[in-house]
């Protein structure tokens, strides 16, 4: 669909993708920025039911595969914009799914982030103890009113 300025696409999914003519409006440098409540943002998470082409989708608009492949059913992908793209083939994952989702990856830290989470008192859409032997929740997922989900994992 063309808009003022670009286009509006979606992929497979229906993930809209604005492409805009001309110079980024902001830029996605987010190494400078502060950590922020759900910890360090990964990118994009994406359910695909069509998996092979999602992932034709994203390559066209110049993303690589980082980690990951089509035979495992998940791929990373980046294209040096700052916004990762993580692609898994429906009902592949052992909990909810927004699609898309916003990832944050704590690098063994989410305790700290879930029990901060927690005490702000933002509502848990749901606690996942399966990725871990103890039974701790030490993943949450949690959704903005909008609809918008938040992956908030170790890694």
């Amino acid at each position: 669909m063309e808009i003022e300025g670009g286009y509006l696409i979606s992929d497979p999914n229906g993930v809209k993708v604005y492409l805009m003519e001309g110079p980024p409006a902001y830029s996605f440098d987010l190494a400078g920025l502060p950590q922020a409540l759900p910890g360090k943002f990964a990118g994009l998470s994406i359910e695909a039911v069509d998996f092979e082409g999602t992932v034709d989708f994203w390559r066209i608009l110049g993303y690589q595969e980082t980690m990951g492949s089509v035979e495992q059913g998940w791929i990373a992908m980046e294209n040096g914009s700052g916004i990762g793209i993580s692609v898994m083939k429906a009902m592949t994952c052992p909990h909810l799914f927004f699609n898309p989702g916003l990832t944050f990856f704590n690098a063994g830290n989410n305790l700290s982030v879930i029990q901060k989470i927690r005490k702000v008192g933002i509502p848990i859409a749901e606690e996942i103890r399966v990725l871990n032997d103890s039974n701790l929740v030490d993943n949450i997922i949690v959704c903005d009113p909008g609809g918008l989900g938040f992956f908030i994992f170790n890694d």
